[in-house]
């Protein structure tokens, strides 16, 4: 039974019981705290806790997860992946225990010929919380289940919680027995590699707070009602009916370990290890996938630096199986072909992910290219010292500042010859971990309790009347202080005010919050922020200027006319913008973030390299163009089939329902979804000047515009520069860029002109210096004051002349100037003198010293300075009192 079979039966079986099914939401989340859908709970939270109402009391979907904390044992177990597939069955207050038991046994143990997943259900055990009673009995009295075949097991592993405050509850697991040749007898209690879980049905009916780890945290009360949360494991079924070992030789995830395979020339299931990098390599290439297909691309922060990781990871493997070309080109494809049935946007957006993913394996086959350089440097170093080991901090310098992996670094180092001290490696990987665990720990902290909005979004969601009005009139629902309800704001306070209709603009698919007041009898309120906390909910940051303000009392909101229509000009200038890199570029430069303002954009796109000026030319005179036009920008309502099929772009990062905005302009030329506010017609825009274009990774690009107003006036001061430049330098507007590299190629010849004379003129000092040599213990020394110097580079190359000139016997040469307005100390030693037990770099810490300063340097030469100018002469002495003293 094929994977996307197995699925199907799933959301089939549900719909028949009056399930809504549902698309899976996004691998990124709108959680603030969780970089990815970590849980095919995620994006049902707003539901389980009550904030939000669900769309139907009973739901059923596939959801896409990510999760990434047990990367390491990936390939070496059975089941565990970095990307996978949730079945879940949800109950908002309807069925209980008994419904979600009755309906997975169902399901489990009917005949795939009567549309089931067939399994006999004697190879069937589950596990239960070790005080549920109830589904104890469930399973005993209405199930038939032996008694032997249930298992009480404690909180680590019968209790679900999305390790943040939230809904939590008692859990059911029902759990395939694999066959003796897996394991020992006696239920999952013994042995959870033959005891297999399959589905894990949660009891969701618990609020828990305080989290101290998996099994240490609070239950603070009850859910406003008890809901069911329940999770099949796609992978795990699917390798279990279709007879194959593990999730990795399934039908969609097994075609990339094929050509894995075939691209080394090396066997699978011949030797442990290749075994386990050619399923690291099948698990990550799938995981990469369909985190670029929703819209993340590799950096080096946050949702990127994971997907980066496993990016390098998958290039990393290849190499360790003998594969040193380019691979993603052929393992993409493959898992793009056994990936479209289920995921149609990877067949279309094809182009646009293969690109990204061949641009990162380039940008990290050059990182390895300049890692071995540095390591070969350090690996020389540590053999030239009479070392054996590579020190662990370097090892982790080339892993965390290089993406350099360690056990390339080992493998590197055993051809040379050499160790690498791998447990001081593994201390700082630790000590890293640990930090990166104390910021998410901080992140979750800092999670707002959306909890306080529960009755607020039970009221309705609020009404946006912004698209047509500037003012609205409405009521005050509700003010929260602090995190905290309250009855009434006043004076000088902060606070977050709930309406029941605005037309202030709250921030989403990249355009800022509007500006703008709410007034009512007797108060003020300046608006700082709009954000929208829960889906359908629009809550005012607001600062209380005036008066008081209290729930229930009647309120108009005021938008600031002048920056909203500055930000609709940018905003409608982006979607411009969009439209001209795809005509000038091709289809694959897709969005992929953008901030809009009043009289400002940037619009992030996928594209690997550098525009060239006439190509930024033409996309400003494209989105000009369309300006001159005056282009029909029309908004329509409509469902979210009907607008892709009328080909209306989604933009990155935004959700979207199953009704959507869709924003034409000039018809199909431009036709994106977007809640954003925007013009009439393209006219009103204005003016576009692209000021920007830069990077943002290795495929993604960025361009920056100025609009409206501000474009006028930054070309405005543009062109007084250009007027005030022609002026000073006697030469027309379009002569000036011929006149000024003119005039840089002479003032490049008068520096090599003065360079030559300075340098004629440090070598006439040289003899004078070194006759006014004197001894100072056993030396020849040379302290002298050069006064003012161009820069701490003449110091040094006067000292080393000075030494050379010297001769055999022993010499120390201290030079000392003022560089810009700050002393610079040189000393420099010969052989003779560092015989002696002359150091420079001794010295130049002790003259440094009396300047206020520090410095350093080799043996033979060393370099300081500080900030007292007045002490030069005093640090130079310093110097020759310590050779007469040594």
């Amino acid at each position: 039974m094929r994977t996307a079979e197995i699925a199907q039966r799933y959301l089939d079986f549900f719909e028949k019981k009056d399930h809504l099914i549902v698309p899976s939401a996004s691998l990124v989340s709108d959680d603030p705290s969780l970089l990815f859908t970590v849980a095919g709970m995620v994006p049902m939270i707003p539901y389980l806790t009550g904030v939000v109402p669900a769309p139907h009391p009973r739901i059923a979907d596939l959801q896409k997860c990510i999760r990434t904390n047990d990367i390491e044992e990936v390939g070496r177990t059975a089941r565990h992946g970095t990307f996978f597939q949730m079945l879940g069955n949800w109950s908002f207050g309807d069925y209980f225990k008994e419904g979600a038991i009755r309906y997975a046994w169902e399901l489990l143990t009917t005949s795939e010929s009567d549309g089931g997943l067939g399994f006999d259900e004697r190879d069937l055990w589950v596990t239960v919380y070790e005080t549920d009673d109830e589904a104890e009995a469930i399973w005993r009295d209405v199930i038939g289940l032996k008694p032997e075949r249930i298992q009480r097991l404690g909180r680590a592993d019968n209790y679900w919680n999305t390790g943040q405050p939230g809904p939590g509850g008692p859990d059911s697991e029902i759990f395939f027995d694999r066959g003796p040749s897996y394991g020992k007898d006696g239920g999952p209690a013994a042995d959870d590699t033959r005891f297999l879980e399959i589905w894990n049905l949660v009891f969701m009916q618990d609020l828990i707070d305080n989290i101290r780890g998996k099994t240490e945290f609070d239950i603070t009360g009850e859910l406003p009602m008890k809901n069911i949360d329940t999770g099949m494991g796609l992978e795990r079924v699917a390798f279990l009916k279709q007879g194959v070992e593990n999730m990795y030789e399934t039908d969609q995830v097994r075609p990339v370990l094929d050509r894995a395979v075939e691209l080394s020339g090396r066997p699978y299931g011949a030797v442990h290890e290749d075994d386990v990098r050619f399923r690291v390599v099948a698990d990550h290439v799938r995981s990469s996938l369909m985190l670029l297909s929703d819209g993340v691309r590799p950096s080096n922060e946050g949702r990127g630096y994971i997907l980066r990781r496993l990016m390098r990871r998958t290039v990393r493997a290849m190499r360790l199986l003998g594969v040193d070309e380019p691979a993603f080109p052929e393992l993409f494809l493959a898992s793009k072909e056994a990936m479209k049935t289920a995921y149609p946007v990877l067949e279309k957006e094809w182009a646009t992910l293969s690109a990204s993913a061949a641009a990162e394996e380039e940008t990290f086959r050059r990182t390895l290219a300049q890692g071995s350089t540095i390591l070969d440097l350090a690996l020389d170093e540590t053999r030239k010292a009479g070392g054996s080991t590579l020190s662990g901090s370097e090892a982790f310098l080339l892993h965390d500042t290089y993406g350099f992996p360690i056990d390339l670094t080992m493998e590197v180092a055993e051809e040379a010859g050499l160790d690498v001290d791998r447990p001081a490696f593994d201390e700082l990987m630790r000590a890293q971990r640990e930090r990166a665990k104390a910021d998410a720990r901080s992140r979750k902290r800092q999670r707002a309790d959306v909890s306080v909005y529960r009755d607020l979004r039970a009221a309705g969601e609020t009404v946006f009347a912004g698209y047509t009005d500037l003012r609205t009139d409405s009521r005050i629902l509700g003010i929260i202080v602090d995190g905290v309800p309250v009855q009434q704001a006043t004076e000088g306070q902060v606070a977050e005010v709930i309406l029941a209709e605005t037309t202030l603009y709250a921030e989403s698919g990249g355009q800022v919050a509007d500006k703008g007041t709410i007034v009512g009898a007797g108060f003020e309120l300046d608006v700082l922020d709009v954000q929208r906390p829960v889906p359908g909910l629009i809550s005012h940051t607001v600062h209380v200027d005036s008066g008081g303000v209290a729930v229930d009392d009647r309120a108009t909101t005021v938008v600031d006319a002048a920056n909203r229509h500055a930000a609709r000009q940018a905003h409608s200038a982006t979607h411009l913008i969009h439209a001209a890199l795809r005509d000038t570029l091709g289809k694959t430069a897709t969005q992929a973030g953008s901030l809009n303002r009043a009289g400002y954009m940037r619009f992030d796109f996928t594209w690997s390299q550098p525009l060239s000026p006439e190509t930024r030319s033409e996309i400003e005179d494209i989105a000009n163009r369309a300006v001159d036009d005056a282009l029909e920008v029309t908004t329509r309502v409509v469902s979210l089939d009907e607008a892709k099929e009328a080909g209306a772009m989604a933009l990155f990062g935004e959700k979207y329902g199953d009704v959507v905005r869709m924003v034409d302009i000039g018809g199909p030329w431009s036709r994106e979804l977007c809640g954003g506010t925007h013009v009439s017609t393209s006219s009103e825009i204005g003016l576009v000047s692209v000021v920007g274009e830069s990077s943002v990774g290795s495929s993604n690009r960025r361009i920056e515009a100025l609009v409206g107003q501000n474009a006028f006036r930054e070309l405005a001061a543009e062109r007084t520069i250009v007027s005030q430049l022609s002026a000073a330098l006697k030469a027309p507007r379009d002569q000036l860029a011929a006149r000024i590299e003119e005039l840089q190629s002479h003032l490049k010849a008068a520096e090599k002109r003065i360079a030559q004379f300075e340098a004629k003129e440090r070598a006439g000092r040289v003899p004078a210096l070194a006759d006014s040599a004197v001894h100072a213990g056993s030396y020849r020394v040379v302290a002298t004051s050069l006064g003012e110097v161009g820069s701490a580079d003449d110091v040094r190359t006067l000292a080393l002349s000075v030494r050379e000139r010297l001769g055999s016997e022993a010499a120390v040469v201290a030079l000392g100037g003022v560089a810009a307005g700050r002393p610079v100390v040189v000393i420099a030693t010969n052989d003779a003198a560092r015989a002696s037990g002359a150091k420079a770099g001794a010295l130049v810490r002790l003259s440094a010293g009396v300047l206020g300063g520090g410095g350093g340097g080799k043996d033979d030469v060393a370099q300081g300075g500080g900030t007292d100018a007045s002490a030069l002469e005093a640090a130079l002495e310093a110097v020759v009192t310590e050779l007469t003293t040594a």
